[in-house]
């Protein structure tokens, strides 16, 4: 016994990212004072987050919220959290596509979703964007399994295999593809494609702003020059976006785009949006494709316009990520191969809400 808050939490690894996973009725209805509870318990404010479980980057600051479904046609709800690292910021703007593929199992061995033979089909609506995902989650023998050979660029070792499929991704945030009516815009002199598609994004041809586009992402987050550059620019995308002032919000991602070299079909250098991500995100790698099939992009104008069905291979950091774009039903939906792992469960401990000064 003590005077902490303690609240149940299963930390799971989605994708490549890491943080925990809650069921919505644990945590309070009310959102200011849920993301006071969220600060205190990832340590936000300080560079280690030493006062919490957060990993001290964000991929490992990141919350999932997973409760009964709100939407017709859906399993269950999903809302994604990215909490700041040295600021106390909550944002669920965003959707994140690498914690999205442990919201399945998740949701199953919470009891809200029935296994249904050998793999379970569990429909995610993505509260943050109202958009519905299909998992394809392996439960032989009655249960969720972890263990296998599928293999992703970013995590060692293998997993069971989980597929996702984003069902008509387009204006996520912004109701259109292009939100601000064309695929290409100029901004402070650089053009950039403004895409909402999975995740709001600004696809910048690396070498436009003097990158090469293959540098390691500590040697770009490294360079400060780059990173203010990349700041301004993705401020004003975000308005003309109609997102408003995004300082304080982490869409639009940056993205820079550069022709392959590893024998994929395009590479990338992807921002969330202060740090370049070691891998890619699962939902920038759907926008990033898609741009890839769409006349006019900077991508599509770099590697040549590509037609579905195909299968991109997206050239990153750590490796590659593949998506599948396909019709189904007159709609191009996009196909990802992901793994995840329950790593803990048990009760993480917060500070009351009534003994915090933050404000999320």
């Amino acid at each position: 016994m003590n005077d902490l808050l303690a609240i149940p939490c299963v930390l799971m690894r989605g994708g490549t990212s890491k943080g925990p996973f809650f069921l919505a009725s644990d945590l309070p209805a009310n959102a200011s004072e849920r993301d006071k509870i969220l600060l205190s318990v990832m340590g936000s404010g300080h560079p280690l987050q030493i006062d919490g479980i957060g990993g001290g980057n964000p991929v490992t600051s990141k919350v999932a919220i997973v409760g009964p479904a709100s939407l017709p046609g859906a399993d269950v709800d999903y809302l994604f959290a990215q909490v700041r690292v040295e600021q106390q910021i909550v944002d669920t703007s965003p959707n994140c596509g690498n914690m999205l593929a442990a919201v399945g199992p998740f949701a199953i061995e919470a009891g809200l979703v029935p296994v249904r033979g050998e793999t379970t089909l569990v429909r995610i609506h993505n509260v943050n964007t109202g958009k519905l995902i299909e998992a394809e989650v392996p439960t032989p023998n009655g249960s969720v399994s972890y263990l296998g050979e599928a293999a992703i660029d970013g995590v060692p070792g293998g997993a069971a295999p989980i597929a996702l499929t984003f069902m008509d991704a387009a204006g996520a945030r912004t109701g259109q593809l292009f939100p601000t009516g064309k695929p290409i815009d100029v901004i402070d002199g650089v053009s950039v494609t403004c895409i909402d598609c999975a995740m709001p994004m600004m696809l910048i041809e690396a070498d436009s702003i003097g990158a090469s586009g293959f540098e390691s992402a500590a040697e770009l987050n490294a360079d400060r020059e780059l990173l203010e550059r990349l700041e301004k620019l993705r401020i004003a995308a975000g308005k003309r976006m109609g997102l408003g002032d995004v300082r304080d919000q982490v869409t639009p991602k940056p993205v820079l785009i550069s022709r392959p070299t590893a024998g994929g079909d395009v590479s990338v250098r992807y921002f969330m949006p202060h740090q370049c991500h070691p891998s890619l995100a699962t939902t920038g790698a759907v926008g990033i494709a898609t741009a890839c099939i769409s006349q006019d992009t900077i991508a599509s104008l770099l590697i040549g316009r590509r037609a579905p069905p195909v299968v991109l291979s997206i050239e990153h950091p750590s490796g590659h990520l593949d998506v599948k774009l396909y019709e189904r039903d007159g709609t191009v939906v996009a196909g990802i191969l992901r793994t995840a792992r329950r790593l803990f469960e048990g009760h993480v401990f917060a500070k009351p809400v009534t003994q915090m000064g933050c404000a999320a």
